[in-house]
């Protein structure tokens, strides 16, 4: 009986920058992305950005600030694009390459395992303190706090929830508004 051995191409953020529409790469193999999510997921993700902002702005916080579809180089061969992100330093690079402070993904049936699972590890390990899933289809949110280099979860029931983003920026979320 013989093995065959199949060698598969390993891309980088080289390749990335040169392909067009939209992908992330995840230990070499790239992953395409849909021209543009559907109306629902872009409404509770323009709502969620809206909210953070609200409460950073609130809070008089200068450093946080939100962002939507960042390139996250986690690895020469690894992009994300978060569907939103907080960040609180400055971004100096065409993509950001330190620990953002919170993702946020918005499940969809083409990205659910890849969110809940890849995307997990890699954002646990690059110390991401906050990754909210959201399931727009069950209208639930997950917030997983880093706590000693590992994802606790909280399910979120509908209160105000507490954010600490930065030494000087505390916020407080009402997360229900962003299914209006």
């Amino acid at each position: 009986m013989s093995s065959a051995i199949k060698i598969l191409p390993h891309y980088t953020y080289e390749d990335y920058c040169i392909w067009e529409g939209r992908w992330e790469i995840i230990d070499g193999i790239p992953f395409a992305m849909s021209p543009a999510p559907n109306p629902r997921h872009q409404w509770v993700n323009v709502n969620i950005m809206s909210e953070f902002r609200a409460a950073i702005k609130k809070a008089g916080c200068k450093n946080c600030k939100v962002y939507e579809f960042i390139d996250v180089k986690i690895e020469e061969d690894t992009i994300v694009q978060p569907d939103a992100l907080i960040v609180c330093k400055p971004i100096d690079k065409n993509f950001l390459d330190f620990p953002a402070t919170l993702v946020v993904e918005i499940l969809s049936p083409a990205t659910a395992f890849k969110d809940r699972n890849s995307k997990y590890s890699l954002y646990e390990k690059m110390g991401i303190k906050y990754f909210l899933i959201i399931d727009i289809d069950k209208k639930t949110i997950e917030i997983n706090t880093l706590e000693n280099n590992q994802y606790r979860l909280t399910n979120y029931l509908g209160n105000s929830f507490q954010f600490l983003l930065d030494n000087d920026c505390n916020i407080d979320v009402e997360l229900n508004n962003i299914w209006e």
